[in-house]
């Protein structure tokens, strides 16, 4: 009877303390701060991780349009690269290119560039750096192929940074657009001439004005010499 008086008092004093309505929502608005202050480092976590997404280099990620590479070109800055898709079908303004042939990784033969395009249904892109150092090439709206005839649609152009980007689309002339053979492939035609041709070896060149994109010589002469070529698939 004793112990339990003696421990009475201290039991109605725990009972009886008022609980303070200021501490609660103290305790509250900082439970709210560590879960504002948590999603918010989650959600720049987030952030950070889309900025990391692979772009060219030279290439903001405030702009709305932006190409995604698989990998880094060894041809095009990343200033170039954003300039020339601008020139793009619209569907493709913010495509993926990856990378199907490059002369640095698969050597130098038409046949297994053509191997490398077996399978895909996509527009291509061919960008080419001669011994000059000239960049120049063709956008194609299917992949390249061997053909007995020439194929392609008229978003086919050609281009060349000499060194400001110059654009040459369908002039509607003719349609020869594009051809390919065991041998060589070439862009555009007219008059037994081409835009854009390529040997077998996928080193000697040449390009002449065409009827079917009414452009300039892309290399700094007719004739010239390829020292890195890249074809990407556009996806």
């Amino acid at each position: 009877m004793l112990r339990a008086m003696h421990y009475s008092p201290l039991v109605n004093h725990l009972n009886e303390a008022p609980v303070s309505d200021e501490s609660s929502d103290e305790e509250d608005k900082e439970c709210e701060t560590c879960r504002s202050t948590g999603a918010n480092e989650i959600s720049s976590k987030s952030d950070l991780s889309a900025e990391n997404t692979c772009r060219p280099p030279g290439i903001s990620n405030e702009d709305s349009c932006e190409p995604i590479l698989t990998e880094e070109s060894k041809v095009l800055l990343g200033e170039q690269i954003k300039q020339i898709s601008m020139h793009f079908p619209p569907r493709l303004t913010a495509c993926t290119w990856t990378l199907e042939y490059s002369t640095m990784k698969h050597g130098t033969s038409l046949r297994t560039l053509y191997r490398s395009m077996h399978g895909l249904d996509c527009s291509t892109f061919i960008v080419i750096k001669d011994t000059d150092g000239q960049v120049f090439g063709a956008f194609c709206s299917s992949p390249l192929r061997v053909s007995d005839c020439f194929y392609g649609t008229g978003e086919t152009f050609l281009f060349s940074f000499s060194p400001e980007l110059q654009v040459f689309k369908w002039t509607s002339e003719n349609s020869f657009f594009v051809k390919g053979n065991l041998d060589s492939f070439a862009f555009g035609g007219g008059r037994g001439i081409f835009g854009l041709w390529l040997d077998g070896d996928l080193y000697h060149g040449r390009s002449h004005t065409c009827d079917t994109f009414n452009n300039n010589i892309l290399s700094k002469t007719e004739d010239f010499f390829v020292h890195v070529m890249e074809v990407w698939a556009l996806k």
